[in-house]
C-alpha cells in the first residue's frame, strides 16, 4: 500500500508513527534481499561438485560460471534502483523477489543432467544475477524510511543480514545436497567418487531449498510492506548526478568495499581449491562471507558514530595488509593455509566495514533526487567486481601459476582507494568531509 504522508526527520511523526512502519518495512526488506543473495551466489558452491558427478567443464569454465552472476547483477543494478522511483519500493521488492524463483527450479532441474550443455548451464547462471540486482532497489528504498541519523545503522543492516545470504547459501548448500530432502519427488541422487567410494548426493537440493522461501518472503511483502509517496523524479533529473565527479570517485570506493566482498565470496572456494587442495573448502569458505556481512552492519553504525569516510579510509588501510598477508602465505616457502584463512578473515571483516560505511557517505554527498541514481550506479559497477576477482585469479592462475599476481593487483587497488578517500572525504579540510 501507497503512504500518503512521510516525513521521518520530525521527531514527533518518528516517534508515533514513522518508526514502526520504517521497521517493518526493514525487517521484511532484508529478508527479501537475504534470499536475492542467496540466489545470486548459489554458483560459488554448486560449481565445486560438478566434476565429481560427471560434468566435463574447463576449470575456466567453472570459474566463469561463478562470474557471470556478478556480471549480470552488475548490469541490472542500475536500472533496478530506478524502478522503484516507478513502481514503489514494495511492489518492485514482490516481483524482483518472485523472479527468482525461475533460476532455482531451472537449476534444479539442469544439474541433474552431467549432460547439459556448458550454454545451458551460463544462462542459468546469468538468471542468478537477477538477484545481485536486487540489492541496488532494496537499500535505495529503505534509505527514505529512516531519518539522517539512523540510515547508516539501518542501510548496514538492510545490506548486512543481505549480504550474509552468501554465507548461508555456502552454508546450506552443501548440508542439503547430502540427503535425500525431497525423497525422489523432485529427482533421484547422483553419484560421486569420494575417498570413500561411491557417494550418493542429490545437488538439485541445493538449489531446489530455495523455492518455498521465496514464495513465502514474496507474499510476505505483498501484505506487509509501504511504497512511499516519492515523487517521480525524471530520468534527466537523476542523471544529473553523472555531472560530477563525486559520482565516480565513490563508484571507484565501492568497487574497492562490495566489489571485494562479493567477488572472494564468490572465489574463495575455488581458491582454496586451487591453493591447497588437500583442504576441504567447503566446511570453511562459508566464514569470511559470514564475517563480511555480520560487520557491514558495525560499518553503519560507525559511520553513523564517526562518519562514513574516517571509517572506510581506515578500513581499506587494513585491507591493505590483509592482502599482503595473504601474498606472504601463498608464498613457496611460507605457504599456510591457516595464516592464509586468517588474512582472508581479516579482508572480509574490513571489507564489511567499509560496505557498511559507505553507504552512510551516499546520502551526504548527493541530494535526495540523485541519491537513487548515485546507489544505482556505484552499486552496479561494484557489483563487477564479483565477476573481476574470480576471472582475475583464474588469470593469475594461468599465466603466473599462482595467485600472487592478482593480489597484487588488488593491493595497488586498495591504495589508490585510501588516498581518494583522505584527498577528497576523510582528512581535516576535505571538499566533502562526511
Amino acid at each position: 500500500m501507497r503512504l500518503t504522508e512521510w516525513n521521518p526527520s520530525d521527531p514527533i511523526f518518528w516517534e508515533r508513527i514513522g518508526k514502526k512502519i520504517a521497521y517493518r518495512n526493514l525487517i521484511i526488506s532484508t529478508l527479501a534481499l537475504h534470499l536475492a543473495f542467496c540466489i545470486w551466489q548459489m554458483w560459488s558452491v554448486m560449481t565445486i561438485n560438478l566434476a565429481s558427478v560427471g560434468f566435463t567443464y574447463t576449470t575456466d569454465q567453472m570459474f566463469t560460471l561463478t562470474a557471470i552472476p556478478a556480471l549480470v547483477g552488475a548490469v541490472l543494478r542500475l536500472f533496478y534502483s530506478i524502478a522503484i522511483t516507478y513502481l514503489g519500493g514494495r511492489n518492485w521488492t514482490v516481483i524482483s523477489t518472485i523472479v527468482l524463483i525461475i533460476p532455482a527450479i531451472g537449476i534444479g532441474l539442469a544439474i541433474q543432467n552431467p549432460n547439459t550443455p556448458f550454454f545451458t548451464m551460463a544462462i542459468l547462471s546469468a538468471l542468478c544475477g537477477v538477484g545481485g540486482a536486487n540489492f541496488a532497489s532494496s537499500m535505495a528504498n529503505i534509505g527514505p524510511f529512516f531519518p539522517k541519523d539512523k540510515q547508516g545503522t539501518a542501510l548496514g543492516i538492510n545490506g548486512g543480514i543481505g549480504n550474509l545470504g552468501v554465507s548461508v547459501v555456502q552454508f546450506v548448500a552443501p548440508a542439503v545436497v547430502g540427503i535425500p530432502l525431497f525423497g525422489m519427488l523432485l529427482g533421484g541422487p547422483q553419484k560421486m567418487m569420494s575417498e570413500n567410494g561411491t557417494e550418493s548426493i542429490w545437488l538439485q537440493n541445493g538449489a531446489f531449498i530455495w523455492v518455498i522461501p521465496l514464495v513465502v518472503i514474496s507474499i510476505i511483502a505483498f501484505f506487509g510492506m509501504n511504497n512511499l509517496p516519492a515523487p517521480k523524479v525524471s530520468l534527466l533529473e537523476q542523471a544529473q548526478v553523472f555531472k560530477g565527479k563525486h559520482m565516480y570517485l565513490i563508484t571507484i570506493l565501492y568497487i574497492m568495499s562490495f566489489g571485494s566482498f562479493i567477488g572472494y565470496s564468490a572465489a574463495f572456494p575455488l581458491l582454496i581449491t586451487k591453493q591447497f587442495p588437500e583442504v576441504n573448502a567447503l566446511q570453511f569458505a562459508f566464514l569470511g562471507p559470514l564475517l563480511g556481512a555480520s560487520f557491514r552492519t558495525v560499518g553503519g553504525y560507525f559511520a553513523d558514530k564517526f562518519g562514513g569516510a574516517i571509517v572506510t579510509f581506515i578500513a581499506v588501510i587494513i585491507m591493505v595488509f590483509g592482502t599482503g598477508g595473504v601474498v606472504y602465505f601463498v608464498g613457496e616457502n611460507t605457504s599456510s593455509f591457516l595464516g592464509f584463512f586468517l588474512m582472508f578473515m581479516i579482508l572480509f571483516l574490513a571489507g564489511g566495514i567499509a560496505n557498511g560505511s559507505i553507504f552512510r557517505m551516499i546520502p551526504i554527498i548527493f541530494g535526495p533526487k540523485e541519491t537513487p541514481a548515485a546507489i544505482g550506479f556505484s552499486a552496479a559497477i561494484g557489483a563487477f567486481g564479483g565477476f573481476f576477482i574470480p576471472k582475475l585469479f583464474g588469470w593469475s592462475f594461468e599465466w603466473f601459476g599462482g595467485s600472487q599476481f592478482a593480489l597484487y593487483v588488488f593491493i595497488s587497488y586498495y591504495l589508490l582507494c585510501a588516498i581518494i578517500l583522505w584527498i577528497y572525504y576523510a582528512r581535516p579540510g576535505a571538499e566533502l568531509k562526511c
